[in-house]
């Protein structure tokens, strides 16, 4: 037998290394390092993980494929990868609440970057600790009820009326264009003060669309990229804001009735614990937040109302509503408001059915021991609202659009299985105001009007998000409806 050649012993030595460390690698990336069990789940591919299966479109509203395989397979409560960083997967709202009641001391609030480039690292910095508690201080009374049921229920009820006087002078209009338009006008009413009549009101939502472009994509700044668009419409936006906050400050005794006079007020404080930039970065994260996803809720919500008659048949709690007013020549309250309870229960099945946020993510801070699992520090923890509203041992028959389902006893049970706006400390700020939003528009729109479906408005998901396909209708005045004096 011929001896090998010391280069042969040479190349076998180092392919036995390659091969061993090979091994040892997908062994260790298929059992990461644990002081415990691991939940059951499959870390995919090195470095992009299970992210191209999270990421793959389906055209339903249902829960896509990447969850109904590994509910199958894993259970409510599993482990995967995206993009390289470890994630746990949770459709169990028992462990959902368990980390919602420990947000800042198992867990914190975690962002891509992505979003901490497009927002500021800065206001990103708001989301923990004391600096969390510290913005929801100054920030609470702009959605407080107090502010919401005084002039601002009047100009919200204004600027809705306008808006589908339009809609229904048009030969049709299509919905989510047409609801993100009325629902910016409200919100830079609401946080910045300005008017939908000036000048730099388009301008300005074009940039704030790219800004939830660029969300969508990878933080590579170079020009052509949606993320180089995205920054350089936050840059647009930055500047708009920084000389609206001048001006402010120079004339701090005028009062407008939104948050920048909040905010004039805390930045002249001699407690302020925060910086101009902060603040121009939480003003722009609030207008953002406004426009995100509440028109892709009511456009899917015309959609189901478009299929339902028999829920529009039963708004009637509205024309008794325009009946008092006609007869007291008044606006809307906020009692009347809180008056509408088949409205409230409307909106919580369009917010559950249409289930499109980005999902909830948090960052372990130390191992977190659950059900027998472990979750390692430094992990991911991602929460989806939509698999947890879709599944049918939650809700009976999820697809079907049934606001009936919260009424009485049942309905108040299923409530707990209910997060459009989060839950715990972090429970969305602003969910009454866009409660009160979707209100007002459903109001207006049962009493005064009636539409029929021209073209359009299918749906797909990419994960938890929704993209309706556009979507037009034609409105028509009620012909039945109460005029208003």
């Amino acid at each position: 037998m011929m001896e090998l050649q010391v280069p042969d012993v040479v190349l076998y030595g180092v392919f036995t290394l390659v091969l061993g460390w090979l091994l040892h690698f997908i062994y260790r990336r298929a059992n990461p390092a644990c002081n415990g069990r691991l939940p059951p789940g499959s870390m995919g591919l090195p470095i992009v993980g299970e992210t191209l299966q999270l990421l793959k479109s389906s055209s339903s509203l249902d829960i896509p494929d990447f969850y109904k395989l590994r509910l199958k397979r894993y259970g409510h409560l599993f482990k995967t990868s995206f993009v390289g960083k470890p994630v746990v997967v949770s459709m169990d709202m028992e462990f959902n609440r368990f980390m919602f009641r420990h947000n800042d001391k198992l867990f914190q609030l975690w962002y891509p970057d992505t979003i901490n480039s497009i927002f500021g690292k800065k206001s990103i910095s708001a989301c923990y600790g004391s600096i969390h508690k510290y913005f929801r201080s100054f920030a609470a009374p702009l959605y407080a009820p107090k502010n919401l049921k005084e002039a601002f229920v009047s100009e919200m009820e204004s600027i809705i009326t306008e808006s589908l006087r339009t809609w229904a002078a048009n030969p049709n209009i299509e919905v989510k264009e047409a609801m993100t338009d009325m629902l910016f006008r409200i919100t830079i009413k609401k946080v910045i003060g300005i008017e939908s009549e000036s000048p730099s009101t388009k301008e300005l939502r074009k940039k704030f669309e790219l800004f939830f472009q660029g969300l969508l994509s990878f933080p590579i700044y170079i020009p052509g990229t949606k993320f180089y668009q995205s920054m350089q419409a936050r840059k647009y936006v930055q500047k708009l804001m920084k000389d609206l906050l001048k001006r402010r400050i120079s004339t701090p005794q005028k009062r407008y009735g939104d948050f920048l006079d909040i905010v004039v007020e805390e930045l002249q404080s001699e407690e302020a614990l925060v910086d101009e930039d902060f603040m121009v970065d939480l003003v722009c994260g609030l207008i953002f937040a406004g426009i995100a996803l509440t028109p892709t809720t009511l456009t899917i919500g015309m959609k189901f109302l478009t299929n339902s008659p028999n829920v529009v048949e039963a708004l009637t709690e509205h024309d008794a509503i325009l009946k008092k007013q006609q007869e007291l020549n008044s606006r809307i309250t906020w009692e009347e408001f809180k008056y509408m309870k088949f409205t409230n229960r409307v909106i919580n099945e369009m917010a559950r059915v249409s289930s499109h946020g980005p999902g909830i993510f948090r960052k372990t801070l130390k191992d977190v021991h659950v059900n027998g699992y472990t979750i390692p520090e430094g992990w991911l923890v991602l929460v989806s609202p939509m698999a947890v509203h879709l599944n049918p041992l939650i809700f009976e028959d999820p697809l079907t659009f049934n606001p009936w389902r919260w009424q009485g006893t049942h309905g108040t049970s299923l409530m707990k299985n209910f997060i459009p706006f989060g839950d715990g400390a972090r429970h969305c700020l602003g969910a009454d105001f866009t409660k009160l939003q979707i209100a007002m528009f459903l109001h207006a729109l049962v009493t005064k009007y009636r539409w029929k479906e021209i073209k359009g408005g299918q749906m797909f998901r990419v994960s938890d998000l929704v993209f309706p396909q556009p979507y037009h209708i034609k409105l028509f005045p009620r012909p039945s409806s109460f005029e208003s004096k």
